[in-house]
């Protein structure tokens, strides 16, 4: 066989492309908001970026590395705890600390996975939530954070309001390009190939070279860094924290929605996930409890009729990729 006619593993980059683009142009038209917009759009848009920034790192972990942790919010709280002790104790500028909350919860990802990679599967996922709870409890029995009740972010007194939620917001678009475009990226690296193998068989990966424990290690902090900034962001836009709002268990369900209903181990399952969620959330949420019945069902639904998720079954039928990370042989 000549050297011309060996196939070789490559994607296909036109579908990449026109993602990208379109990606960049809705990034502009966000970062446009505060110039046009009401404080209530520019709220949305944060908390739609800091769920969907969250859903990018938990797809990392469970969907493309096999590492199912229903844990996350110890980073989220740790991010945000973070932010507050930096600004309002340390006098940090409080929009810096969303970048050192983050961090800080990388830092503290390296010590906690020391526990949890001893175990896997099912045991590593409850697992991740002990871990979790201990984190909440530790934070809440510590009287300089406000103990159980919290506390407020007063280092953004005599910062102007437009000043405070422009500048929020602008850190809310690049948390967006950093985390989606950082997991694009990252999947198309030897690492990302290194890391679906694991998800597969990590056995079989290390079998042929991989180093699964460091692979393991480098993706796990990389989402507790990605979680942190998104958790000390998102209690940035509140401006007030709580040990219960910051690592409680709500917001495992929301993750769980956002990626399996979007599509698991895909970068567009997510954002579609997210989409939906805050529709129907911004539809249904005068109806009280039977909005959150709805959501139940239809993941439900979902799950059953379509296991790969929304755009996973999509993807399967139309061959639509915006962010093509799989290989195939070329010749």
């Amino acid at each position: 066989m000549s050297a011309a006619s060996v196939p070789r593993a490559g994607r296909r980059g036109a579908s990449g492309l026109i993602g990208v683009i379109a990606g960049g142009a809705l990034l502009v038209f966000l970062a446009s908001f505060p110039f046009w917009a009401g404080s209530d759009a520019m709220r949305l848009v944060v908390e739609f970026a800091c769920l969907l920034a969250m859903a990018q790192m938990w797809n990392l972990l469970a969907g493309y590395g096999g590492l199912v942790s229903i844990g996350q919010q110890a980073f989220i709280g740790i991010g945000a705890y973070s932010l507050f002790v930096f600004a309002n104790d340390l006098g940090v500028n409080p929009f810096l600390c969303v970048l050192l909350g983050g961090l800080v919860a990388a830092v503290l990802a390296i010590p906690t996975s020391r526990v949890l990679f001893r175990l896997s599967g099912g045991y590593f996922a409850v697992a991740s939530w002990v871990v979790a709870e201990v984190y909440r409890l530790v934070v809440a029995n510590v009287s300089a954070l406000g103990g159980g009740s919290g506390e407020s972010l007063t280092a953004m007194i005599g910062i102007p309001k437009d000043t405070r939620e422009a500048i929020t917001l602008w850190i809310a678009v690049a948390l967006l390009a950093a985390t989606t475009g950082g997991v694009y990226w990252l999947l198309r690296t030897r690492l990302g190939l290194a890391l679906t193998a694991i998800r597969d068989n990590d056995i079989a990966a290390e079998s042929q070279g991989v180093d699964v424990a460091r692979t393991k290690l480098i993706v796990y902090v990389l989402a507790a860094f990605g979680t942190g900034c998104a958790g000390a962001l998102y209690f940035l836009s509140a401006l007030r924290i709580s040990p219960d709002a910051a690592f409680g268990m709500s917001w495992i369900p929301l993750l769980f929605f956002t990626v399996i209903i979007g599509g698991i181990g895909t970068l567009e399952g997510p954002i579609l996930g997210t989409l939906l969620y805050f529709t129907l959330r911004q539809t249904l949420s005068d109806y009280g409890s039977w909005y959150l019945i709805g959501l139940g069902l239809l993941a439900i639904v979902v799950m059953i009729r379509f296991p790969r998720g929304l755009w996973g079954e999509l993807s399967a039928r139309t061959g639509w990729q915006l962010f093509p990370v799989r290989r195939t042989l070329e010749e």
